[in-house]
């Protein structure tokens, strides 16, 4: 455990959380909407910190992030807890446990360590994921401030509904940043998952102004992502208020792992190939689809004349030819190699 960083003191003993933006206020011995945060004796507790679900060695594609070190080893690490509540979450046994079971399961570990494991294990980056990485900001920021010491770098994968204090704190060491963009309907953004929508889009737009490589993911869930023109209002988002040159991945949904939706539909290859079509429509250069295997649309591509760059096979690079430009018409594309 360890005293909390944004937070700040109201009337007796209330406090009231900055991490994130529910905001939410704390009585004495209360818990957050994340589970992870409670009111003890006047002071902000993170429960969850150095206390790690899982460590695990992944592909950087896995996060997915494509254009940070293409086919390089990143380090992995996740707490208990998250501030939302997606019904459609496929990682939900870890990201709602503290909330049905009141329980904090997981192993103590220092951010030395972990830095110190990945050196090992020879990854290029430390990636906060699995759960939100928001609601283990402190133990995660200590692990940034040491990584980016050992020239590692630092990426997290987020729902995006961080405080910009939260952000603020961050961004002198993030590298890049995937943002879960679910829907742009601010109705089932608060059915689905228990938040708004437009504190997402501002610190999406505070995001594509920053020095950080930004990519964006869309889970495309039947019945859902794809009401009251969705697909077109995202891609376009993207386009006009972040740039051309941001990443969208579009990935399949899964309904048999999710954690309350085990009766949806799959995502069918129609709507798929549909939301591609909007995105390019769109002007967006660098559109990718996920959970499909041998989906030639996982490759990244030169925008001015469509020759290969980059060959992905699952999170597997084929091929690559490591000079950030194409090798046919000399397009320099938008990759951090270094």
């Amino acid at each position: 455990m360890e005293e909390a960083k944004l937070y700040k003191k109201s009337a007796g003993s209330q406090v009231q959380c900055q991490l994130c933006n529910h905001f939410c206020q704390f009585s004495e011995n209360q818990t957050g909407i994340c589970g992870v945060r409670q009111n003890q004796n006047g002071k902000l507790i993170s429960l969850n910190y150095g206390r790690l679900i899982t460590e695990a060695v992944d592909p950087i594609e896995k996060k997915p992030i494509f254009h940070l070190l293409p086919g390089s080893l990143s380090y992995s690490i996740a707490t208990v807890g998250c501030n939302l509540r997606c019904d459609n979450c496929q990682n939900w046994q870890i990201s709602q446990a503290p909330k049905s079971e009141h329980q904090f399961p997981g192993y103590g570990a220092t951010s030395e360590e972990v830095i110190q494991r990945a050196v090992k294990l020879n990854c290029q980056s430390i990636s906060y994921t699995y759960t939100e990485p928001t609601i283990f900001f402190e133990f995660a920021l200590d692990c940034m401030r040491l990584a980016r010491q050992k020239g590692l770098k630092n990426i997290w994968v987020s729902n995006g509904y961080m405080s910009k204090q939260c952000l603020d704190e961050i961004l002198p060491y993030l590298n890049a940043i995937n943002v879960d963009l679910k829907f742009f309907d601010e109705k089932i953004y608060l059915k689905n998952c228990g938040c708004k929508l437009e504190p997402i889009l501002e610190n999406l737009k505070y995001l594509s102004k920053q020095k950080v490589l930004l990519e964006v993911t869309t889970l495309l869930i039947p019945g859902a992502t794809d009401l009251n023109g969705q697909p077109k209002k995202i891609a376009e988002f993207i386009a006009k208020e972040l740039s051309k040159d941001v990443p969208w991945h579009i990935s399949r949904f899964s309904p048999e792992i999710s954690f309350n939706m085990q009766n949806g539909d799959a995502t069918s290859d129609k709507l798929i190939d549909q939301v591609y079509r909007i995105g390019k429509e769109a002007g967006l250069k660098y559109i990718y689809v996920g959970n499909v295997w041998g989906d030639k649309r996982e490759n990244t591509y030169c925008p001015r004349c469509q020759e290969l760059i980059i060959e992905r096979r699952g999170y597997q690079i084929k091929r690559y030819d490591k000079q950030g430009r194409c090798l046919k018409c000399n397009f320099v594309l938008p990759l951090k190699l270094s």
